[in-house]
């Protein structure tokens, strides 16, 4: 009797933990579109306005393929006297990151360039790939 009651408290618990967490997920954003704040991939070639004072997150998603890994440099401003980089960094997947700071009026182009690694035996095109986008401090 003991054993049944404490695995229907158990199966419960796990119910509502898979509920609370299903719904934290779900709320999480996404995207830029979920965020203006945020720039993601497929952000590349879109101009934005900001503020002085405000903040930009860009987050650039490695992709792998065939025995082939395509990972994102550090994104980085043109003009740090207009968007200055506060954090940013790469990690072991291949996904990019920055966190620019609107400091002064004026227009700045953030970049970044996706390149190949590849598994042993394979070979990756010679091609690599520019994100850029354009935000424009008032």
């Amino acid at each position: 009797m003991k054993a049944a009651k404490y695995a229907t408290g158990l199966t419960l618990g796990l119910a509502v933990t898979a509920a609370l967490v299903t719904t934290a997920a779900s709320a999480a954003p996404h995207s830029g579109l979920d965020d203006p704040h945020v720039l993601t991939d497929s952000d590349n070639g879109q101009s934005v306005a900001r503020s002085v004072g405000d903040d930009t997150m860009i987050r650039l998603k490695a992709s792998r393929e065939g025995g082939l890994t395509y990972t994102w440099s550090m994104p980085s401003s043109g003009d740090a006297h207009v968007l200055s980089r506060t954090i940013g960094g790469t990690t072991p997947a291949g996904d990019a990151y920055a966190v620019l700071h609107a400091e002064s009026p004026g227009t700045s182009t953030i970049s970044a360039v996706r390149q190949c690694r590849a598994d042993p035996g394979h070979k990756c095109p010679r091609a690599i790939a520019p994100w850029k986008a354009t935000i424009k401090v008032s």
